[in-house]
């Protein structure tokens, strides 16, 4: 670790904001260039000190200063950045792991640093988002990156309709205590899509759990940590009407409830929701 920045990073003429992905839990997977602009930095700005410093010290890398920047504290720390700046101390911003500002904090910060004319420079790395992508065995792309969901079930829901409706893969992070709730609400927006729970990326409990949205949906799944889930695309098209009333009542004459027998059809049908097909049943039995 002993390489100085002018090995690891171009020189610059002024003080630069360096965005510094960092491990998401193998500390093997620091790069030698995030470790060099950690330990050049005047400031190392992290969401939980004791955790970035705790990593820093693992890997034996010893910074200048450790600085809190979080979603609390971001815009009273813009003014206290930008002067850092301006003495021409460089400052890396990193997250608790993966790579800064994919549901983190920061991009004020970025915005303010560029309009004050500072450089912004990336150090990529881990990034649990790409991570999942890449072992899920889902289709990775197009994919659209949802975040954090909402915590309100309805606004979750609304945000399923939103991009679902793209045809695209969905990949968002969830709490263990959310998951069943969250996934019954991507499955009653969104159909009975494929979907992997991916959680402990690059720890030693890594684990990958392929399924389908029926088969999590409503379940006290019992994980630990915090999960990434990747939700497979939509299927092309949409079947007619006329064949989502045919199939509806082909399953209603089986005799489940409502909710089961719409779950079944949205399943069988190309592009129709489990509450569409909800609705479609509710219509025929009112006729």
């Amino acid at each position: 670790m002993g390489q100085g920045k002018e090995a690891l990073v171009e020189s610059s003429p002024q003080a630069t904001l360096f965005i510094v992905a960092t491990p998401l839990g193998n500390s093997g997977d620091m790069s030698p260039r995030a470790a060099g602009v950690l330990a050049a930095a005047g400031v190392v700005l992290a969401e939980d000190t004791r955790r970035t410093g705790l990593l820093l010290r693992t890997l034996g890398i010893s910074a200048k200063r450790l600085v809190s920047f979080h979603e609390h504290n971001e815009e009273a720390r813009l003014p206290q950045v930008l002067a850092i700046l301006g003495e021409g101390s460089d400052v890396a911003l990193v997250s608790d792991a993966g790579t800064p500002l994919l549901a983190d904090p920061g991009y004020r910060l970025v915005r303010a640093a560029r309009e004050a004319g500072y450089a912004v420079s990336p150090v990529p790395g881990p990034s649990a988002i790409l991570a999942a992508l890449s072992a899920a065995g889902v289709a990775p792309y197009p994919f659209s990156f949802l975040g954090f969901l909402p915590r309100s079930a309805s606004e979750a829901r609304a945000t399923f309709a939103r991009f679902g409706a793209t045809g695209a893969s969905l990949v968002f992070f969830e709490r263990k205590n959310r998951i069943g709730t969250i996934l019954q609400a991507a499955l009653e927006v969104l159909g009975d899509r494929e979907c992997v729970l991916c959680r402990e990326l690059t720890k030693t409990y890594e684990e990958f759990l392929p399924g389908r949205l029926a088969d999590f949906a409503g379940r006290d799944l019992e994980l630990l940590g915090e999960v990434t889930v990747v939700v497979g695309p939509g299927k092309a098209g949409k079947s007619s009407e006329a064949e989502a009333r045919s199939i509806a009542a082909e399953e209603a004459a089986a005799g489940s409830r409502p909710k089961e027998t719409a779950r079944r059809v949205a399943a069988r049908l190309s592009g129709w929701t489990q509450k569409e097909v909800y609705a479609i049943l509710m219509d025929h039995e009112e006729g």
